[in-house]
């Protein structure tokens, strides 16, 4: 049985030699198409080209980015609530909004030290 495994491991090694060469090959003709680089970003660390994360459409190209959300929309929702409810606690808006507290803990100093809301002493309370 060892045999077999070694055999098998050598000829792995060997179609990954190949392929290695053969994407390394293709990688030259695509930058002598292109007239530059192979892309932007960290080389491959073992030569092999890399393959997007991101599955293809249907005609073989890479599927268009998803729009995003507009910026800071849980920000504006804990606006609103601070606005609505002034001495909300930061938990209270995290169940309203139904979403983990954690969050807010990041979000709320960052709009404390915009000025758009107030911390009071207590360590979770917001004013508006």
């Amino acid at each position: 049985m060892p045999d077999f495994v070694q055999t098998a491991v050598k000829e792995i090694e060997d179609q990954l030699r190949i392929l290695k060469d053969e994407a390394s090959r293709l990688e030259a003709a695509r930058a002598a198409l292109t007239g530059g680089p192979r892309r932007r970003g960290r080389p491959a660390t073992n030569g092999a080209a890399r393959t997007s994360a991101r599955p293809a459409s249907r005609n073989g190209r890479q599927a268009a980015p998803r729009p995003r959300r507009g910026g800071n929309t849980r920000a504006n929702q804990a606006l609103e609530l601070v606005s609505e409810r002034p001495g909300i606690t930061i938990p209270e808006i995290a169940k309203a909004m139904k979403i983990e507290p954690n969050y807010l803990y990041r979000v709320l100093p960052r709009l404390a030290s915009d000025g758009q809301v107030k911390r009071d002493g207590h360590p979770t309370r917001t004013l508006a």
